[in-house]
């Protein structure tokens, strides 16, 4: 039995071949490979001495030859196959073991020229690895370390099973798809200019090639007429909802992750210990508190009729007490960073309750380059919407004070705490809050105007007054009118992003009524 080994990555190769070695099989490879191989003891032939012919252009060719793809291409069970490796003197190979040149880390370096990215995507590598994988019952293919482990119990056990063989085929186009899709989304992402040594690039390449793992198939889509599966990037985010622990409860359906994942991006957007609920994608309560119990008793006074049946998310470790008042009401999924043994034991008995543990993002909540999508992508007949996320921080520094009555410092907390609530809100989106808590949450309206009363309402059947509230609007109010409800339900101060042909009607509109306003220059429209 032959094996050829030629490894960009080096994670584990010497150990591998020493246990390929005690196994009596035969080891061919390549270049630094070889070396570091031969250094180590092992027994090695170079694949220059089995072609023959010496690696050239600067390695760029080393194994594009007949005895190399020969040996990977011949099907055993074929007769003149067998005859025709015969003729021409080429042993099979009979396991190939190969990672490729480090394209994707070496272009995702800053100043990266384009001349180290094309230096950097592989040709020989690539070109075996299809070989064997097409030939899989004959060859086994393995193109990462983490496959080393099994493939020695299998050998050792007397040989690889067709399943694994299979599966490391599969495994092997999937990477080929992946690197040359990378390749397609850099070069595509290039304005060439003859000369320049780093390219400039586009956020959005003329081809976009998007690989995604599949980690389950659920039972049926938003509706049971339809079939869906649940997916995560090639390279997760640490902090994503895709990196979640389940700890009990059925299975996720696709609603479930759908507004769990509304749930988790808004609430691991605070610093402090918050709760948010979350029901039809919306948030139908959200507070912080000065621990979990807090955060979550305030956020379930919003709105105590949607709650039930809602998805819950903390940012803060659950504790015994807070579990035990969640406990009381019917819970979808309950998420939070940890959970102590006395909170897991308090939903022991509630079997269907599906709890999950997520790390949040290594940099906390002001960390928004981990555990949040840089791109948003939406499905539209026969094509894709593409933008960047809306990942903007608001700070009070960017507040622009437009009415004669400025705000106090505790309406500027609340107002930048109602802002960072309506960014995660349907459009049309009016978000009530006062003392770091919603007071009525109006989402998914097609008029502003019925945002605002719907709010209003949402109050008043959960018994919350709306006197002194601070009032966000996702976008701009075309007209006082819709300044007017929400002073009329009590708010005293209001953020939106201004912009509208009638902001002074408005600004004056808010001097009148004795209210202040804040611009926050920024609009938060979720469709």
């Amino acid at each position: 039995m032959n094996a050829l080994l030629s490894v960009s990555d080096k994670t584990g190769i010497v150990e591998f071949a020493q246990a390929l070695h005690a196994l009596g099989i035969k080891l061919l490879s390549t270049g630094g490979t070889a070396k570091l191989l031969a250094d180590q003891g092992l027994p090695v032939t170079e694949v220059a001495e089995v072609t023959g012919f010496p690696e050239m252009l600067d390695g760029r060719v080393k194994t594009l030859h007949p005895k190399v793809h020969g040996g990977l291409l011949a099907r055993r069970d074929l007769p003149e196959h067998m005859a025709a490796l015969k003729a021409h003197a080429i042993d099979t190979i009979d396991l190939l073991v190969v990672n490729l040149y480090p394209f994707e880390a070496t272009v995702a370096k800053a100043g990266c020229t384009l001349e180290d990215a094309i230096e950097n995507i592989d040709i020989g590598g690539p070109a075996m690895v299809r070989s064997a994988a097409k030939n899989w019952k004959d060859v086994a293919v393995l193109t990462d370390a983490s496959q080393y482990a099994q493939v020695l119990t299998e050998l050792k056990d007397g040989g690889l099973t067709l399943q694994t063989k299979f599966a490391l085929s599969v495994a092997a186009f999937n990477r080929i798809s992946q690197y040359d899709g990378a390749i397609s989304n850099y070069l595509s992402s290039i304005a060439f200019e003859e000369g320049a040594s780093t390219p400039a690039r586009t956020l959005f390449p003329a081809q976009a090639n998007s690989q995604f793992i599949k980690l389950q198939d659920l039972r049926y889509g938003e509706n049971p007429h339809q079939s869906a599966a649940f997916y995560r990037d090639l390279y997760p985010a640490p902090g994503s909802l895709v990196t979640a622990v389940q700890l009990q409860g059925k299975e996720l359906s696709y609603n479930n992750i759908a507004d769990a994942d509304a749930a988790w991006e808004c609430v691991k957007s605070f610093d402090t210990p918050a709760c948010v609920i979350v029901k039809h994608a919306n948030p139908c309560g959200v507070a912080v508190g000065a621990d979990a119990l807090e955060a979550y008793s305030k956020a379930f006074q919003t709105d105590p009729t949607s709650a039930f049946g809602g998805i819950i998310a903390l940012n803060c470790p659950l504790d015994e007490r807070a579990a035990l008042q969640m406990s009381k009401q019917f819970i979808e999924v309950l998420m939070a960073p940890s959970f102590t043994p006395e909170a897991l034991a308090v939903f022991k008995s509630k079997v269907n309750v599906r709890i999950l543990q997520i790390d949040l993002p290594p940099g906390g909540a002001s960390d928004w380059d981990n555990g949040r999508n840089a791109m948003d992508i939406k499905r539209v007949g026969s094509g894709l919407l593409m933008q960047t996320a809306d990942n903007h921080i608001l700070t009070l520094a960017d507040l622009k004070v437009v009415t004669k009555l400025q705000p106090t410092q505790e309406q500027l907390q609340d107002l930048l705490f109602a802002w960072n609530i309506a960014k995660f809100v349907k459009s049309n989106a009016i978000v009530f809050c006062k003392g770091g808590m919603t007071m009525g949450v109006g989402a998914g309206q097609m008029s502003r105007l019925d945002s605002a009363r719907i709010a209003s309402i949402k109050a008043e059947h959960a018994g919350l007054s709306l006197k002194g509230t601070a009032v966000a609007s996702d976008a701009f109010f075309p007209f006082r009118d819709g300044l007017d409800v929400v002073v009329d339900a009590g708010a005293t101060c209001v953020i939106q992003p201004g912009g509208s042909m009638r902001d002074q009607e408005v600004i004056d509109a808010a001097d009148e009524r004795g209210v202040a306003m804040v611009y926050s220059g920024v609009r938060h429209f979720r469709h």
